[in-house]
């Protein structure tokens, strides 16, 4: 059992431990290029979070891993066979009831972690702040935790089913990974399409891009510079930064002028 970990912990556990923290990982159902498994999402959540709380745990902060929601906002992949969607909406709702159930249990700090491009929570943070108890922070693990060092690690910092998450995979859960005989990815290069609108292609202006016309196989990023030893790195260093943060979190007394 480890105490971290909502999921493999019983209630003659949970009813003496004093939780501070609860950690919320999101993941999603979707198609990631032709090698990748529709949990891709999910499973680096898992494996984050449970690193992260462990490596908390272990620097004495009480953090506690919520189960990982597997579902999230696929409406630009919709095309795709078996892409899961939750809208938006629907996403907002399960949280808030998650953080009414954590507020009920006296625990009033949340990180929701999230793995999935395609879930935006910080407008939900917005709606909620000064409704609940619960003090939420949210951390996109493939945005500003890990950008800075991604560019250090991998020869393409892509967007989708790409050497990064490739990586990942490749060390924490490879067994699924769709290989040929000798190791070489079954995928293709995950080339990606332009837009007729050059302030689109420029990111001066964002649109929700319709997968479908955007790649051939949903990779959005060339994986075959992928190793194991890559994604084992990118692990170290967003356990090293996040738990932490976690500890400070635990340790920080929650009054008016929190976080301040």
């Amino acid at each position: 059992m480890r105490p971290w970990i909502l999921a493999e912990t019983n209630f003659g556990h949970v009813k003496d431990c004093e939780y501070s923290v609860a950690v919320l990982p999101m993941g999603a159902t979707e198609p990631h290029n032709l090698h990748l498994p529709y949990g891709t999402d999910t499973f680096e959540a898992e494996a984050i979070g449970s690193r992260v709380c462990e490596a908390a745990w272990k620097q004495g902060a009480k953090v506690v891993l919520l189960p990982t929601i597997p579902y999230g906002t696929e409406t630009n992949q919709s095309e795709f066979r078996l892409s899961m969607n939750l809208n938006p909406s629907t996403l907002g709702l399960v949280i808030q009831d998650l953080v009414e159930s954590l507020d009920g249990h006296g625990i009033h700090k949340l990180l929701i972690l999230n793995s999935h491009g395609g879930n935006e929570f910080k407008p939900l943070l917005r709606e909620l702040y000064g409704t609940t108890n619960v003090q939420l922070f949210l951390c996109d693990w493939f945005r500003g935790l890990s950008a800075d060092v991604k560019k250090t690690i991998f020869e393409e910092v892509d967007d989708h089913a790409g050497e990064v998450e490739t990586s990942l995979a490749l060390a924490y859960f490879g067994h699924l990974v769709n290989r040929q005989a000798d190791g070489t990815l079954i995928a293709d290069n995950g080339e990606t399409a332009s837009t007729r609108l050059d302030a689109v292609n420029q990111g001066w202006v964002s649109i929700t891009r319709p997968w479908h016309l955007l790649t051939t196989n949903t990779g959005a990023g060339n994986p075959h510079a992928a190793t194991a030893a890559k994604g084992e790195k990118l692990m170290q260093t967003m356990v090293e930064r996040l738990s932490v943060f976690l500890v400070d979190l635990a340790k920080t007394e929650l009054d008016e002028q929190f976080p301040f």
